[in-house]
């Protein structure tokens, strides 16, 4: 069926603008929009898409949406290793690393930052032309798992970026499972007869 321009217009719009509200809301965690304005946007862009299936595209956020994980993983390269990070339990150990450090620099001063490190499965997000193309796990830092369609299901992962991009461009960083969310999840596995998890790292 041939597309009008007036309906691929449309669709282009509801696809940004949608992206925007998924970013405001699971990102920033200040929504500009009502669930029920977000709902209508989200089928206006399913019924156009129905009608016109030229114009689905593969971030656009119909393609989110209950999007079943997948269960077998191929095996990808890194193009960079992808390194853990190491524990200090006490300030002995802070020490020591502190002043290999400072060896390393040949005594240069350098700025530090402290953050709470988040525990959660360390993933790499590859974009081409702000797509979303690959997601992987660490695996052993060399080679890891190809799980780009179970990290298209986590909202606050963009599947196009905003703005201009870089032609390619490659973000690392940690999949989670909130503390508020995970009660949520045994409760659900719970009234369907499955295995409940231990902790929020199970998933």
């Amino acid at each position: 069926m041939t597309v009008d321009s007036e309906a691929r217009q449309r669709s282009e719009w509801l696809r940004e603008e949608l992206s925007r509200h998924n970013y405001r809301y699971y990102v920033l965690d200040d929504p500009s929009v009502s669930d029920a304005e977000y709902d209508a946007l989200i089928r206006e862009l399913r019924a156009l898409e129905e009608r016109y299936p030229d114009l689905v595209t593969p971030d656009s956020p119909t393609q989110r949406v209950g999007a079943p994980p997948t269960a077998g993983f191929p095996q990808v390269s890194h193009g960079a290793p992808m390194f853990s990070l190491a524990n200090a339990f006490d300030q002995a150990e802070f020490q020591a690393w502190y002043d290999r450090v400072v060896r390393l620099l040949e005594g240069q001063d350098f700025e530090m930052t402290c953050e709470l490190k988040i525990d959660g499965l360390a993933v790499s997000l590859t974009y081409h032309d702000g797509l979303l193309v690959r997601g992987a796990t660490r695996g052993d830092g060399t080679r890891g798992e190809d799980v780009t369609s179970n990290l298209r299901t986590v909202r606050s992962i963009p599947l196009r970026l905003l703005g201009k991009a870089p032609a390619s461009m490659e973000v690392r960083g940690e999949v989670f499972l909130g503390r508020k969310a995970f009660p949520r999840l045994n409760a659900q596995r719970e009234q369907e007869g499955r295995p409940l998890y231990a902790n929020p790292r199970n998933p």
